[in-house]
């Protein structure tokens, strides 16, 4: 309370003795501090950065001082439309002493720039930290907030990690207001519904929960919202630090949410009742809850015939388990079942051995291991070079290598094969759980050679069954089985013939479309003479 009497009492020819304002200051109303003490305090919670501006204003016959952070507001913007408006209404005889008259002078001045009025010293701090300028005027109890924001950010170009062959070609970016407009694009509907979160005690990241209100599921929404309201961490930077502090707590390395940075994934799954997340400074958008099918669909397969949707989608199931098993089947069966190959085959693999010094377990630790360090360093490399260096890379060190007798031709061949089926999932995360399984199923095939690939193989499915997305079953909807959502699992039936949505997600409209048949040439008419 002492240092609240010396603020009140504080004129402008004294200093605040202290460099660090209490928290209980930023709590109290503006209408308790002077003008210049109101002044003083915002320059010390703010540390008087260099990019804190406060200029004093004249608006008619009413004296003001408008606060902004030049680096965060687009300065152009408001030199020009900020500046007009003073210029005009300095000739005049405004007079702004009343709250009244700050409300009418902001309705008449600044009605299009989406005006606030606020009333406390730490609403203040975070319209300035929002990008937004704060014009205060001597004797009245509250502040005019504007929004000036600076919009300067990337613009919107082709997704860098999801390559589209047939389709929108539009991404998000960093900035969640031009997200939300994509997405808002494609579904015109005013059910689409976003919730804001500020997330990050240090950072202040804003978040935005998005859902459709006629089709999502309350509780699974309200699942969502509880999380999203339970995070406590001082900063926030990227939408995997969101993921990690709101996926259901389960030891496991299968990816428990989505994420994306094509629009039109988005509003495909906010169609069929899933929740999005949209983390502001992150290009990567949420989507929750997400079970094991759903890495292995593309938006792709609703833009070409469905037969071709179909195999390219059977064709990832068939990745997954090559990427997987190839190379501990490879240990296993030299290791411990030779009987189980051909006897051409079984002679042309000895051969290719003879000169190896090394078990196979040793050989294809070398290859995995050698390959991952190709492929981090093609990742981080400058984009010029890195391709060249992890191509080129790996077939002279392949090819070397066989030649060396460090390795055998045909593990070259399985190690690129193995490579090229981690490539073909649609969602980069879900591939990197392939990576780390396949190292262990390699170490456990040397030792129990196939019975110990399939009992890990059990273990997995096992381990999968009991994993829950927001309360969702992860295998859902192969287990629990249901009929009708097969449709679109392992194979894309016709659009006209998908008429529900997924039901392990409850949603509350069920109906993606009225039942109708396919479209067919109309019948010859009979009766009539040629």
């Amino acid at each position: 309370m002492n240092y609240f009497k010396k603020l009140m009492s504080i004129n402008s020819k004294k200093e605040i003795p202290s460099k660090v304002v209490p928290t209980e200051a930023k709590e109290i109303g503006i209408e308790e501090l002077t003008f210049e003490a109101l002044r003083e305090v915002i320059g010390l919670t703010f540390g008087n950065t260099a990019d804190l501006q406060s200029d004093v204003i004249r608006v008619g016959k009413s004296e003001g001082c408008i606060y902004y952070l030049e680096t965060v507001v687009n300065t152009e913007m408001l030199k020009e439309m900020l500046g007009n408006t003073l210029e005009n209404s300095a000739d005049k005889d405004i007079v702004v002493d009343t709250i009244e008259d700050l409300q009418s002078l902001s309705k008449k001045s600044f009605g299009v720039s989406g005006y606030k009025l606020l009333k406390k010293v730490n609403e203040i701090v975070s319209s300035l930290l929002e990008g937004r300028i704060v014009i205060v005027f001597r004797g009245v109890g509250q502040a005019l907030s504007l929004n000036y924001l600076n919009s300067e950010g990337r613009s919107v170009a082709e997704p860098t990690t999801q390559t589209v062959v047939r389709g929108p070609k539009d991404s998000f970016v960093e900035d969640a207001s031009t997200n939300i407009n994509l997405i808002r694009k494609r579904i015109r509907n005013h059910q689409l519904r976003f919730e804001k979160f500020m997330i990050g005690n240090e950072t202040r990241t804003n978040v935005y929960m998005g859902y459709m209100y006629s089709i999502a599921n309350e509780k699974i929404v309200a699942e969502v919202r509880s999380r999203l309201n339970k995070i406590n961490i001082s900063a926030v930077f990227e939408s995997a630090n969101v993921e990690e502090l709101i996926v259901d707590k389960s030891l496991t390395v299968f990816p428990l949410a989505m994420n994306t940075e094509r629009p039109d994934a988005v509003a495909t799954y906010l169609m069929d009742a899933k929740i999005v997340i949209i983390i502001d400074g992150s290009p990567f958008v949420l989507i929750v809850p997400a079970v094991l099918t759903d890495f292995f669909t593309s938006p792709e397969d609703n833009y070409q015939n469905y037969f071709m949707g179909s195999f390219v989608r059977l064709i990832r199931y068939l990745s997954f388990m090559i990427g997987l098993i190839m190379p501990s089947a490879y240990v296993g069966v030299l290791t411990f079942h030779p009987e189980l190959l051909p006897t051409t085959l079984l002679l042309s693999v000895i051969a290719q051995r003879e000169d190896v010094p090394f078990p196979a377990v040793v050989e294809v630790f070398i290859m995995e291991i050698t390959f991952e360090i190709l492929r981090e360093a093609g990742v981080r490399m400058p984009r010029a070079v890195g391709q060249t260096v992890s191509i080129v890379g790996a077939l002279v060190i392949g090819q070397a290598a066989a030649e060396a007798g460090i390795i055998s031709n045909i593990m070259v061949i399985i190690v690129a094969i193995t490579a090229i089926a981690n490539f073909v999932f649609p969602n980069y995360s879900f591939a990197n759980a392939s990576r780390l399984i396949r190292f262990v199923l390699i170490i456990v095939a040397s030792i129990l050679g196939l019975y110990g690939v399939l009992l890990i193989l059990v273990f997995m499915v096992a381990h999968l069954s009991s994993l829950r997305s927001f309360g969702v079953p992860y295998l859902a909807p192969v287990a629990p089985f249901i009929v009708e959502d097969q449709k679109d699992v392992f194979v894309r039936f016709p659009l006209w013939s998908i008429n529900k949505r997924s039901s392990y997600l409850s949603p509350n409209v069920k109906n993606k479309q009225k039942p109708q048949g396919s479209p067919s040439p109309p019948k010859p008419e009979s009766g009539k003479k040629k």
